[in-house]
């Protein structure tokens, strides 16, 4: 039997490719599908079948492109009607060389959810995996909220029922493979810990601690935002996505070229770190570091130009891989060299005040008349924030921007100094002045004994 889990970095997706004999099965593959041939060549496998486990919210799914490169079938739920592949029956059996496999209908997360359990027949008859797609995670559980308030009662009875009916009696034994890790917004709180069992989650996973009712009213309340490129998502992954192929291989831009497809209305894209885009950045750049580049899906728009501005050439294949699985497949360009070229054509640039945590505090004690602004989720938040701070989610700052004076000081704060600096580039955007990140953030603040409250 051959298993490898496949991780893909911004939206912490995790898709399988399992194997017996000289048959094998991908569920849940990524847009960038070729790994799944790579390595489907290197074990002397051929591809038969893929499982969509969900519609998937939050990246495009690869499933019609490795389709065509392998001759694979690709099954899904009952839920939406997708316009590929095949509905597959509760309880349909497929034998992939020596396994067992069995497609579980687990609605809840969305009504089309479904798992997929796999049995190794050479060791015996037990199911030793199963792929859970949304409905499960290490410490957590799939949101319920994507069909709407209406409807958040329901999905939630029905994904108690299918975690405890359908799942749990495969066997305390079994490995559980999660569509998600650590950091995915189909979650609230995944753990950073990718390896776990029916079991453990039975008696570790605390939303599973609860009772039936606690359980459904806990998911119903539960709070998730829904990112603006999610319904792009919805719609790719019904529908079938553009080929991915090699990749996107947009053009190396002089300073010069840079300028004019800026000066085009061009969104540039700023992935240095947080202090260098306060030192000197373009004007109406949005600052985004590399691990939080999932936010773009906030405000980045899917039919405009965008520009990529780097701090190493090396981060080119990561932004632009990245931004494609995602739906982002207009990058125009990105700066040669590095935003040095641009300074030594005595182009136009701005700043961002930065400052750090015991700067604010000094500032907070003697009484100045600052806004801290905290950028973190509404969870982060509740565990311990700055008392008199304000709470805007940086994913709904454009949104929400008339709930800032303009006429008070702003210190930015999330957890480190990334999200704030996401934020701060937005209302810089809108013409803000005043506006400052915090260094550190909300992890310095607590490392050095300040105050919080809840």
């Amino acid at each position: 039997m051959i298993f490898e889990k496949i991780k893909s970095e911004v939206v912490s997706h995790l898709s399988y490719f399992i194997g017996s004999g000289n048959e094998a099965f991908v569920v849940d593959p990524r847009r960038d599908c070729q790994i799944y041939v790579d390595i489907a060549k290197r074990e002397g496998m051929n591809i038969r079948h893929i499982f969509e486990t969900h519609r998937n919210e939050d990246y495009v799914i690869g499933s019609l492109e490795l389709a065509s490169l392998t001759g694979a079938e690709i099954y899904h739920g009952p839920w939406p009607e997708f316009k590929y592949g095949e509905v597959v029956p509760d309880g349909q059996e497929f034998r992939v060389g020596k396994l067992k496999v069995t497609a579980i209908r687990t609605p809840g997360h969305t009504p089309g959810d479904i798992s997929i359990a796999v049995a190794d027949t050479a060791t015996g008859g037990e199911t030793v995996i199963v792929c859970t797609g949304d409905t499960l995670f290490v410490n957590d559980t799939g949101r319920t909220d994507f069909g709407g308030p209406e409807a958040r009662r329901e999905w939630s009875e029905n994904l108690y029922d299918s975690i405890f009916n359908k799942l749990f009696p495969l066997g305390d034994h079994v490995v559980l493979c999660p569509a998600h890790g650590s950091g995915s917004v189909c979650g609230g709180k995944i753990a950073d810990r990718e390896m776990s069992t029916l079991g453990l989650e039975r008696l570790m996973n605390p939303v599973l601690q609860l009772g039936r009712e606690e359980f459904v009213r806990y998911k119903a309340e539960e709070r998730h935002e829904y990112a603006p490129y999610f319904g792009r998502m919805e719609v790719l992954n019904v529908e079938g996505a553009p080929n991915f192929g090699v990749g996107p291989n947009p053009p190396a831009l002089t300073a010069e070229e840079f300028k004019e497809k800026w000066e085009g209305g061009a969104i540039v894209l700023d992935t240095r770190p947080p202090p260098s885009f306060g030192a000197g950045h373009i004007k109406g750049s949005y600052s985004l570091a590399l691990k939080r580049l999932g936010l773009v899906g906030w405000v980045l728009p899917h039919d405009r130009p965008v520009l990529l501005l780097m701090t190493s050439q090396s981060h080119f294949d990561y932004l632009t891989r990245n931004l494609s699985r995602i739906g982002y497949d207009n990058v125009a360009g990105y700066m040669a060299g590095s935003i040095v070229d641009w300074y030594k054509k005595g182009l136009p640039v701005e700043r961002l005040d930065m400052m750090t945590v015991p700067e604010l505090k000094k500032a907070l004690d003697s009484g100045e008349d600052w806004l801290v602004l905290d950028v973190r989720s509404h969870d982060e938040w509740e565990e311990g924030h700055i008392e008199g701070a304000t709470n805007i989610y940086v994913g709904l700052m454009e949104k929400r921007l008339d709930e800032v004076p303009q006429d008070r000081r702003v210190a930015v704060i999330c957890k480190s100094g990334t999200r704030s600096g996401f934020a701060s580039s937005i209302m810089l955007r809108e013409g803000r002045e005043n506006i400052h990140n915090v260094l550190g953030g909300m992890e310095a603040w607590k490392a050095l004994g300040y105050p919080t409250v809840q």
